[in-house]
């Protein structure tokens, strides 16, 4: 009888204290709760904030590009200069809203399904945590990247008309499909066992913030157009030895590689698309010490190749060796450390003069600013050189040849793609229109005919 009334006494003092703590404990679940929320909700807002920090900085390349292209021409054709990049991104981000996005981000093999201003399809399919809004013009600013840097190797000769249709195949057709093989989730970046890279070389290809994705590709299309274009008048002797057209304005060149200098750390760092973890600081500090050396080494050594080739420094060709660096950087700024970074800024500096006088001197191609040597030749170089540089899986560190096999097989592929659809298109519209101005208008000056008022007028 004992035993049963301390049975019962326990069983009424479990139940006394279940009833008062139950709701404590659903308190204190619920405050856990809500503190996890904060929590998420806080790492998001700081991650959305920097990916949109981030996008502004690239946005402000677009100036950038802009006055280095102008002070390496002339200066009857600045305002057609100017009106062109500014039609880069004008027609870039309504084109890559309406179609590009989908085709690079879509679920497809090819290409992705074009979502055609349907944001919420996009969301569904893009789980990484952001705002679909945010995150569709953090791509759109790299696209316009690519079709912007078309306009300089081409520049002074192309009718204006031509360069509105060869900008949208770029932003709606060429970027965002080989942007779907890397970015998007397809083959090219596939790690997944059984893919096809995978399976091939042991490893998928590595392009952290575009060095294959946006400037070979812009690069490449660049020297086909500029090719097919033809050399501007005067550019070569009846020799058939290339003369200097010097540009109107070092100044503002200087001034326009400044910028882009700066808009890079949006360029780099931001791809991460991350900074509220520790990890995610770690790594885009790394990104920015990386970045910077690769462009001051690049800059370097191509002023002291240029000093020993022509007797004298370079202003020129030091500011298109900043530009090569930080190209060639571009795809390992992640994975490479800050000796391999400058390394692979140098070698790009290097590279880039010589690039610059093969294509000029050998191949007899005119490209006024140097595009196709700086992002095309530096793009795919830089790309290539992760497989050597890479910290985990790099040859040079004990990795191997399957890494650098896939990055230089994916390079391949993606300059491929880019010249084969450059030629294409240019070669097309060549035929059915004219891609150049008539001799009389690219004498006297691409302003005043193809729009109405200059630049300068003095």
């Amino acid at each position: 009888m004992k035993a049963d009334s301390k049975s019962i006494l326990k069983g009424l003092g479990a139940l006394v204290c279940g009833t008062f703590l139950m709701p404590a404990t659903a308190m204190a679940q619920e405050a856990a709760d809500a503190a996890t929320d904060a929590t998420t909700e806080l790492a998001t807002g700081i991650n959305t904030v920097w990916m949109l920090l981030a996008a502004m900085l690239v946005f402000f390349m677009q100036p950038g590009f802009a006055l280095v292209e102008a002070g390496f021409t002339r200066t009857k054709n600045t305002a057609n200069i100017l009106m062109k990049n500014l039609v880069d991104f004008m027609f870039g981000s309504l084109l890559f809203w309406f179609v590009g996005f989908g085709l690079m981000f879509g679920a497809g093999s090819f290409a992705g399904m074009p979502h055609f201003i349907d944001l919420d399809l996009m969301d569904s399919l893009i789980d990484n945590g952001l705002p679909i809004e945010g995150f569709l013009i953090f791509q759109t600013v790299f696209c316009a990247t690519s079709a912007t840097i078309v306009s300089g190797a081409m520049a002074e000769r192309t009718k204006f008309s031509m360069y509105l249709v060869y900008t949208i195949f770029i932003s709606v057709l060429i970027y965002p499909i080989s942007g779907h093989w890397t970015w998007g989730g397809g083959w090219l970046m596939d790690a997944a066992e059984d893919s096809f890279m995978m399976k091939t070389f042991g490893y998928a290809s590595h392009d952290f913030a575009g060095s294959m994705v946006v400037h070979s590709v812009g690069g490449w299309i660049a020297l086909v157009g500029a090719a097919i274009l033809g050399p501007r008048m005067g550019k070569f002797g009846k020799d058939g030895q290339a003369r200097a057209i010097p540009g109107h304005n070092l100044t503002i060149a200087a001034l326009g590689v400044f910028i882009l200098w700066f808009g890079w750390f949006g360029f780099n760092p931001g791809s991460q698309l991350a900074a509220a973890t520790y990890d995610d600081q770690t790594a885009i500090s790394h990104v920015f010490l990386t970045t910077n050396l690769a462009a001051c080494a690049g800059g370097f050594l191509a002023l002291v190749v240029s000093w020993m080739k022509f007797g004298k420094p370079s202003l020129s060709l030091t500011l298109n060796g900043i530009l090569a660096g930080l190209v060639g950087i571009t795809a390992g700024c992640d994975v490479v450390s800050p000796l391999g970074s400058a390394i692979i800024g140098a070698v790009c500096g290097i590279v880039m003069i010589y690039a610059v006088e093969f294509i000029e001197h050998k191949l007899k191609i005119d490209d006024p600013v140097g595009a196709s040597s700086v992002h095309g030749v530096c793009g795919t170089l830089g790309t290539i050189l992760v497989g050597l540089f890479a910290t985990e899986g790099g040859t040079f560190y004990g990795g191997g040849f399957g890494f650098l096999a896939a990055q230089t097989f994916a390079s391949v592929v993606v300059a491929a793609w880019a010249a084969l659809m450059g030629f294409i298109i240019f070669k097309g519209l060549d035929k059915l229109h004219g891609l150049r101005v008539p001799a009389r208008i690219e004498e006297e000056g691409l302003d005043i005919y193809e729009h109405g008022e200059s630049a300068y007028n003095h």
